[in-house]
């Protein structure tokens, strides 16, 4: 049976994410790094400023979502278990850089024996490849942060040939739940879109011609992003026109380089709206390279919550973030010590994200990543 479980609120408050499917409160962490590849060590500790206690709520009924029976695995004690960490992208950027340095923390906490850690390079043959690794030296508990939505079947499949539950964060794949892997931790993405276009609405009294930098295709990410922006325009906001929309792959330089082409072959955009605060930022420069302003002649709302992003809105060149939070580290391993104690884990467990605005932006700046 699909559960998902979702808790959302209404003020920004330091860095805390609210969700279900655990039962303490954690406390959240995240900074760069620059691991790429196989780490034996469990990581050192972080030196983010973001770092703030997670406010946990269990709301999942009894009898429902997916327990060690009905997947068929058997209970590790995750102290002194080999687990494995599949990074999809490169640590380059700052979502994956925190993402993958909370995991290491919370792996350093729990007292896990060895963490495996392996990146993709947003290549899925290569992620396939990492995961079958991880297997043969012996990992007992995966954690994916999948590269696509689609394409991971060999490696799911090899994990569960030996037993192995798989925890997804960020990227929910079309696999089947509580058979091909446990569940999803991530955001509402779609309601992550609509969010950013309530905030363009807000950046341009209304009135825009936007340009969307998009993801990469392939996963759920970029397509809930995609719709839940565009809906909530043509839902609301009559008079902000959507005029071009071209793929960024969430890079910097490609964003840049891609909105550089849109501000030249389409003069009347005003606002872009990117879908990570890579493309964000890129797309910052393409407008300071057109001569124009960032945040005054060409407003720009973006997703994550990078800290360089969230200085530009300080600054006046950004106008708003809407927060994508990277810290998964101590909810994965409270839903898998959840798991392993004979609770049900619901299928998708939502966090709620905040969001960095003009007013809020250099008081909330700490807990930027």
């Amino acid at each position: 049976m699909t559960r998902t479980i979702a808790h959302r609120r209404t003020a920004l408050r330091p860095s805390r994410i609210l969700v279900a499917g655990a039962t303490a409160a954690l406390v959240l962490s995240g900074c760069a790094n620059s691991g790429d590849s196989d780490d034996s060590s469990a990581g050192s500790a972080s030196t983010g400023s973001g770092a703030a206690q997670q406010t946990v709520e269990n709301t999942t009924a009894s009898g429902e979502g997916c327990t060690l029976e009905s997947y068929g695995m058997q209970k590790v004690d995750l102290k002194g278990a080999i687990v494995g960490f599949s990074q999809s992208e490169p640590d380059t950027a700052a979502f994956r850089a925190a993402e993958t340095q909370s995991i290491k923390d919370e792996a350093a906490k729990v007292g896990v024996k060895q963490l495996l850690v392996t990146n993709a390079n947003a290549q899925l043959t290569k992620q396939i490849s990492d995961i079958q690794d991880m297997l043969n030296q012996g990992a007992q508990v995966l954690i994916v942060a999948p590269v696509n939505s689609d394409g991971l079947d060999p490696a799911l499949a090899a994990a569960k040939a030996k037993g192995v539950p798989v925890l997804t964060i960020d990227r929910k794949v079309t696999n089947a739940s509580c058979s091909d892997y446990l569940a999803f931790i991530g955001s509402d993405f779609e309601d992550q879109g609509k969010r950013a276009a309530d905030a363009m609405n807000e950046a341009t009294d209304g009135k825009a011609n936007v340009a969307v930098l998009l993801g990469s295709s392939g996963n759920n990410v970029t397509d809930l992003r995609t719709s839940g922006f565009e809906d909530q325009v043509k839902a609301e906001y009559p008079d902000i026109k959507i005029v071009a929309s071209q793929t960024g792959d969430f890079d910097r330089s490609k964003g840049q380089s891609v909105a550089e082409q849109l501000l030249q072959s389409n003069p009347e955009i005003d606002a872009i709206y990117a879908e990570n605060d890579e493309m964000g930022l890129g797309a910052m420069q393409a407008v300071l390279s057109a001569g124009k302003q960032p945040g005054t002649d060409v407003k720009i709302v973006s997703i994550d919550g990078t800290r360089n992003a969230v200085q530009a809105i300080v600054d006046g060149q950004y106008n708003a973030v809407i927060e994508s939070n990277p810290r998964f580290g101590p909810l994965a391993f409270s839903t898998l010590t959840d798991f392993m104690n004979g609770e049900a884990i619901p299928e998708d467990i939502i966090i709620a994200d905040d969001e960095y605005t003009p007013e809020n932006a250099e008081s909330e700046l700490a807990n930027a990543f």
